[in-house]
């Protein structure tokens, strides 16, 4: 005797819900596209996460000591321990032994020797 009940309650229910909705939904949704045209638009792009902190370009045929800098990340005129750390913490990351390539090593290298020995005037 309650199931039939319940049944006809859940059914009545249903039926003022979807009236409501039908009523409500186009007012409802003219109000949602003007809170959205209204909001600002982010100015953030998954473009502007790929080049924010990377140098885009290869290794120059004969290293200069920008480009020697920019690969250590210190400035032109850092100091030989400014340098060396920057070298140390790098290499770190990207040794050959521990699955770095060999190349970005060489270069890291070179960029080093480049920025320890030449005077800023040089190249």
């Amino acid at each position: 005797m309650t199931t039939p009940v319940i049944v006809g309650l859940g059914i009545a229910t249903i039926g003022i819900i979807g009236r409501q909705l039908v009523k409500h939904a186009p007012t409802a949704a003219q109000n949602l596209e003007k809170k959205l045209a209204s909001m600002p638009k982010p100015s953030f792009s998954f473009a502007s996460l790929t080049d924010v902190k990377y140098y885009k370009g290869g290794f120059e045929s004969k290293m200069t000591r920008r480009e020697a800098s920019l690969i250590l990340g210190v400035s032109p005129n850092a100091t030989k321990l400014k340098i060396k750390e920057a070298h140390k913490r790098i290499m770190i990351l990207n040794h050959p032994d521990k699955g770095g390539s060999p190349y970005i090593a060489t270069k890291l290298n070179e960029a080093k020797d480049l920025l320890e020995s030449n005077k800023p005037g040089q190249q």
